[in-house]
């Protein structure tokens, strides 16, 4: 007799639950797997971070977190499922980096003015320029860190949080990235047909320059405009600070003294669109996210993720990435995700339930 069945007949003959001994084994065998798995990964993580930084492109990030996440399933699902879920979804957002480029195919004239008037209707002065003249230093601050971090961010904690759904809650996984797709979509919709300059440019542009509504005028790459462009000048309250608006969204990364950041991040900044302002989708996804999340996190997790929104909000702001108006229409995006995709999952279930009565 084998000495599974011997296990099996001793259990039978004391009264006691049959204990399937290979399966416990097979089990703690994927327990192990998986640990050593996750450890090689991690491994993996810390060595791309001290040789090649952190992974703000789409591509690197999906990959990394994708075998994190096949890791993590070994003994709890199929490995396969990662491919069977993920790779559509960084299909679909590869389509959005190609399709981008529609918006120069389609040049439509670019707003100069829109939001510059919108924002100054609604506070009475631009606040990029009312930041900057009293929080602006002429060195970066060390709360500028914060700021850096959080714009930064944008391009890692979407994803991360995606990552952490699909672990816990595929469907809930599915109906996240359908919003966060939705959104980004709707956002390319959005800048491809009403292209924006932001803060930044408008202040290096006067409105003579601009009044043909150009995409690329000269002034946007030269030295900052001496009569404050479209924003007007800024007067610091701080010695030694610049009395114009600057783009100032990786200064934090040189208190850091990580200078490589910085100029990764000015580098994908200058082959970005340079006129896609409305709406912001820094705003848009950090919105979806807050709002995804609301309603499955307790009181502690809404503060943070509504709080992540609004500091995405404001760092936009103060680091002359996005107006006001800019930001708003990127939480209305998001809004609507949510209600499209709350609507869509509420009628497949109905049907669902229809079809099994």
């Amino acid at each position: 007799m084998s000495t599974q069945e011997t296990d099996r007949s001793d259990a039978a003959i004391a009264g006691g639950p049959v204990v399937d001994r290979p399966w416990r084994t097979r089990l703690s065998n994927m327990k192990l797997w998986r640990a050593v798995a996750i450890a090689v990964w991690l491994a993996v993580v810390v060595w791309h971070l001290a040789y090649l930084g952190l992974a703000f492109d789409r591509t690197r990030l999906l990959l990394l977190l994708c075998t994190g996440l096949a890791a993590a399933s070994i003994g709890r699902r199929r490995v396969i499922t990662v491919v069977i879920d993920w790779l559509p979804f960084a299909l679909i957002l590869l389509l959005y980096d190609f399709t981008r480029n529609i918006a120069q195919w389609l040049d439509m004239p670019t707003q100069w003015t829109l939001a510059v008037d919108f924002d100054h209707w609604m506070f009475g002065v631009n606040p990029t320029v009312f930041l900057q003249s009293h929080l602006k230093q002429a060195q970066p601050p060390w709360w500028e860190v914060i700021t850096s971090v959080v714009y930064m961010s944008y391009f890692i904690v979407p994803y991360a949080a995606a990552a952490v759904l699909w672990l816990r809650d595929r469907n809930a996984w599915r109906r996240y990235a359908a919003g966060f797709l939705l959104t980004t979509f709707l956002a390319l919709v959005g800048y491809t047909l009403v292209p924006a300059a932001p803060p930044w440019a408008a202040s290096q542009c006067s409105a003579v320059e601009v009044a043909d509504h150009p995409r690329h005028p000269d002034c946007m790459n030269r030295a900052p405009y001496e009569g404050g462009g479209m924003l007007g000048d800024v007067v610091p309250e701080h010695e030694g600070a610049q009395p114009h608006v600057e783009r100032i969204s990786a200064r934090g990364w040189d208190v850091l003294d990580i200078h490589a950041a910085s100029g990764l991040v000015r580098l994908g900044q200058a082959k970005a669109n340079l006129v896609a302002a409305i709406p912001s989708l820094h705003a848009g996804l950090t919105m979806f996210l807050a709002l995804f999340m609301w309603p499955r996190v307790g009181a502690l997790g809404r503060t943070l993720f509504l709080g992540y929104a609004g500091a995405m909000a404001f760092t936009l702001v103060y680091t002359a990435e996005h107006f006001v108006l800019d930001i708003l229409l990127g939480w209305m995006l998001a809004a609507f995700a949510i209600v499209v995709v709350n609507r869509c999952d509420k009628y497949l279930r109905t049907r669902r339930t229809a079809g099994y009565e």
